[in-house]
């Protein structure tokens, strides 16, 4: 049997049935090989990294691995940041790189190339990946595979790369005589022992307990687990920006998204309680702001990751480190309780914080152009109850963040740790391969993302996928122009049309691109008829989004300030109401 059929039987036995890439001369026995493979698709896309961001949206849409292929050299360089971004977001997703010839490939010869488009891409991305491996014998072909599976998928997932050479690909195997790999056997550990007893009595005495979901609870599969316990104990949640939508919104228990970008109610909530229960979230800097002393600083913490590092590496040390999964975790907890926390007057007091500092409150007191925040309201209205949300990265990615509001059926997904522009057409496009085309999908980007994801317009015409490209238009690098206001005196350099920065006609982009093309601005945005006419029918389009050229994003924390204290900062006689504890007056 030839190894690269081999390959794509496996994957197919694995539950793959698409595979995203752009074929290039290393990788042509790959491709062969799975247009041969009638279980198996191959999705052709028009950049590399286009075929990444689709492998990690296929891979969390569907729940399984996600699969992108490229050739040699630049191929294989091209799909990096997809594989930093699957890294940091913990995304399962198996990358293929195609490799000059085994008897082409320098190996440790101290000559810069040998082959044509040879690239050490496995040195590359190590630091990146939770396994990478040129495979030169074409007998360890299965064991790589299943190594290479195990990695991606246990523990805390994570991307993984095999590069397979030419000749390596086009090689005669016996599939039967192939060695297996062999799975460490793990340890069997509860990864709470003695300290579920002390964790229990905490949760029952506190009086301000509340819940911190990030990522880690979608990747455990944990949702209806968070549901109950907190339901079950009438604590309130709270997320991070990779936790948004797995906590349903109308829940009276759901505050808000905490962090730089967070809703105002939730920092204060954040600030105030006794008891933050963090599962499945890092407590990074954009989380706890980068004053540590300010943080939970009249609470405990209790700390769970499946990810040990995450624990005993942390800038945080004042808390109890459970090393666990967090769906066994909530239901760990969950059989120990007897008795709920006693909270009701913290309860209402959430309650007040919700009303007096909800996100409309803030765009009402704080926020000079609205229209942003109009935008988002109008796809709260207009959504399904299906609905994807794919988001990219800068402003947009915040007033999303900020205002959508996620109910039960419908997910929400944006890049996190790598955060890079051009993600969410690409990650849109895989999930929708993912879902067979039947749910509907914003892809919201700003002109930004949309430059550097273009290409992949394509795609959505090409197989007509039910994806509607919202594009918030400010004609400039709107995250950037906040940030250069605030901190260089309003210079703006390479953000805006006087200052280098220029979008295309994006009716005619569209066109070029065979997709329909509307706008939406302050004239038409409350034109019932007109927004229900392209908002909710199941076809590709572009949407232009005119929101002005001056644009905020509000509430933002500024540096060395108490997660809290946002800016617009609150008068501080208000302030004081809002806290249960006092104002921080500085290191303690």
């Amino acid at each position: 049997m030839k190894l690269s059929d081999y390959i794509v039987r496996f994957l197919e036995e694995n539950g793959i049935d698409i595979v995203f890439g752009y074929i290039g001369g290393a990788i042509t026995h790959l491709v062969q090989s799975v247009h041969d493979n009638a279980g198996v698709r191959f999705v052709q896309v028009y950049h590399e990294q286009t075929a990444a961001f689709a492998a990690e949206g296929y891979a969390r849409r569907s729940g399984k691995f996600g699969v992108a292929m490229a050739t040699s050299g630049p191929g294989a360089t091209n799909l990096i940041t997809g594989i930093g971004d699957a890294f940091f977001d913990s995304i399962p997703v198996l990358y293929i790189t195609g490799q000059v010839n085994t008897y082409e490939y320098k190996y440790d010869k101290k000559i810069r190339q040998q082959g044509f488009q040879e690239t050490d891409i496995v040195s590359i991305v190590r630091p990146i990946t939770k396994y990478a491996a040129l495979i030169s014998n074409p007998t360890c072909i299965r064991t790589e595979l299943e190594k290479a599976l195990f990695h991606a998928r246990s523990g805390r997932p994570g991307p993984v790369v095999l590069d397979i050479p030419m000749d390596v690909q086009r090689a005669e195997i016996d599939p039967e005589t192939l060695p297996r790999f062999i799975v460490p056997v793990i340890p069997d550990t509860d990864g709470v022992g003695a300290a579920l007893e002390q964790i229990v009595l905490a949760v029952q005495r506190a009086q301000r307990p509340l819940l911190l979901a990030g990522g880690g609870v979608i990747s455990s599969g944990a949702k209806d687990e968070l549901l109950r316990f907190a339901q079950t104990n009438g604590i309130p949640v709270v997320t991070s920006l990779m936790g948004k939508g797995v906590f349903p919104e109308e829940d009276r228990l759901f505050v808000g998204m905490i962090g730089s970008y967070g809703n105002r109610c939730a920092n204060i909530a954040l600030a105030n309680t006794d008891l933050l229960i963090v599962v499945g979230s890092r407590l990074d800097t954009r989380q706890t702001g980068t004053l540590l002393t300010s943080f939970v600083r009249q609470g405990d913490i209790v700390h769970v990751d499946i990810d040990p590092a995450e624990l005993s590496e942390h800038r945080i040390d004042r808390k109890y480190k459970v090393c666990m999964d967090v769906k066994h975790f909530l239901l760990t907890i969950t059989g120990a309780m007897k008795t709920k926390p006693e909270c009701g007057a913290w309860l209402s007091h959430i309650a007040s914080l919700k009303k007096a500092y909800s996100q409309q409150s803030e765009v009402s007191r704080f926020v000079t152009n609205s229209m942003p925040y109009r935008i988002i309201d109008m796809l709260n209205r207009y959504s399904q109850d299906d609905q994807q949300y794919f988001v990219d990265i800068g402003q947009n990615q915040m007033w999303s963040a900020q205002g959508l509001r996620i109910r039960d059926k419908q997910r929400f997904y944006t890049s996190g740790g790598m955060a890079p522009m051009g993600y969410a057409i690409p990650a849109a496009i895989g999930a929708s391969f993912a879902g067979n085309f039947k749910e509907h999908i914003f892809a919201v980007v700003g002109d930004g993302g949309l430059h550097i994801s273009s290409q992949a317009l394509l795609l959505l015409s090409q197989y007509q996928l039910p994806i509607k490209v919202i594009v918030m238009n400010n004609q400039s690098l709107g995250m950037i122009t906040q940030f250069q206001d605030l901190y260089f005196n309003k210079n703006r350099v390479g953000t805006t049309k006087d200052s280098g920065y220029l979008i295309p006609d994006l009716a005619a982009l569209a066109t070029a691109y065979f997709l329909p093309h509307f706008i939406i601005d302050k004239n038409n945005i409350n034109d019932a008829s007109y927004l229900e006419k392209i908002l909710t029918d199941r076809t590709a389009a572009v949407i232009e989004c005119r929101i002005g050229e001056d644009t905020t994003v509000s509430p933002k924390i500024s540096v060395n300030t108490p997660i809290e204290d946002v800016s617009p900062k609150l008068d501080r006689d208000e302030m004081k109401k809002a806290m249960v504890i006092d104002l921080y007056d500085g290191e303690k």
